[in-house]
């Protein structure tokens, strides 16, 4: 398999050259397991580690590799590699940290679109296709909504729910399939082009893993039974992988995400609720919050029902969360760095002691 069967282009060269990695091999890292990586180069497929000067420059996890980086590495002829770098990317999905303070997880690097999966027949919510498209726009990914089990629901049902989605969600993309009759996928495969990167985005149960597999025509994904109880997909999927399909398209599937905490860019908040941010010009207060200001072109615009509540609420929850987020990394690093210059200092004071303690020894 070539690189550019892979993914790789002119522009990934370029940052080779910039970065000086001509005398390093090239792959693309695949799949994720804690420390290790699975690469996949001209070569083929490799275990892979990182070198300990990679683990000491970096700064956060952020740092270290992730499904979809090309990363510079030296084979030594086995089925092990290292990885002695890691290219600059292109584009970066990532949420909140589940769990841990001020921290991002990045759920995948290098992509070109995000497949919005969820399922039509329970569970549906516009509010978290919204949460979704904050993260592809903060990070410069397009994305495209997948509405999946439609067989398990009425064709009006199905109607009304793409309309509501218009009503909130203007110009995106709208694939409404089913996993069980294939009605839909001539379409979403004739939207799969070759050497564009894909990544599956859902919460567990909505059928990703199946979508992936019919999509690459074999069985790459673990794929479980429906609950009776629950009417809900027992999904299995533990680790992001890419995959390149029969038609030359890269996918990249993820576990489910129940949480979606947003580490936003005030542009993809402003482009995923664009109507709102539109309206925003027109407040009396440049820096109006649109909760109870007078003069607040927003919160007009909601009671007379040019804006719809329920995404309004929706953009005042996840504003709220972000700046949090941002409040929380800004105290994370203020206590980082008056930690570092404690150590900084106290190593001074050891220095001088020992350099005191030296002079009376002389004499």
């Amino acid at each position: 398999m070539t690189l550019e069967e892979l993914g790789y282009n002119d522009t990934f060269e370029q940052l080779r050259k910039e970065n000086h990695l001509e005398d390093f091999e090239i792959g693309r890292v695949i799949a994720e397991h804690k420390e290790r990586y699975i690469v996949k180069s001209e070569k083929g497929e490799f275990e892979a580690e990182i070198t300990g000067n990679l683990i000491f420059s970096a700064k956060s996890r952020e740092d270290f590799p992730a499904v979809g980086d090309w990363v510079a590495l030296v084979n030594y002829g086995s089925d092990l590699a290292i990885i002695h770098s890691v290219l600059p990317r292109l584009s970066t999905l990532s949420r909140q940290a589940v769990g841990k303070f001020a921290e991002r997880q990045i759920i995948a690097t290098n992509i070109d679109f995000a497949l919005l999966v969820q399922a039509v027949d329970r569970d549906f919510n516009i509010n978290r296709l919204e949460r979704y498209l904050t993260i592809c726009y903060s990070s410069k990914v397009g994305p495209i909504i997948v509405l999946t089990k439609t067989d398990l629901i009425e064709p009006q049902k199905l109607k009304e729910i793409i309309e509501n989605i218009k009503l909130r969600i203007k110009d995106i993309p709208i694939f409404a399939i089913s996993n069980e009759t294939k009605d839909g996928y001539a379409s979403i495969k004739g939207l799969i082009k070759k050497g564009k990167t894909y990544c599956l985005l859902g919460s567990s149960g909505v059928g990703k893993s199946t979508l992936m597999n019919n999509l690459s025509g074999k069985n790459m994904m673990k794929t479980d039974t429906i609950s009776k109880s629950t009417n809900k997909g027992r999904h299995v999927t533990s680790h992001r992988e890419l995959t390149v399909i029969e038609n030359g398209g890269i996918l990249i599937d993820n576990p489910g995400m129940r949480e979606i905490g947003v580490v936003d860019s005030a542009d993809g908040l402003e482009t995923a609720f664009d109507r709102i941010s539109s309206f925003s010009q027109k407040c009396k207060f440049t820096d109006c919050t649109h909760t109870s200001e007078l003069g607040c072109a927003v919160i007009e615009a909601v009671e007379r029902g040019e804006i719809d509540r329920k995404s309004y609420d929706n953009f005042l929850k996840i504003e709220k969360e972000k700046d949090h987020f941002d409040l929380t990394v800004a105290e994370k690093r203020k206590k980082e760095k008056s930690f570092g210059k404690m150590v900084k200092n106290f190593k001074n004071d050891i220095q001088k002691i020992s350099t005191k303690h030296n002079d009376v020894h002389r004499k």
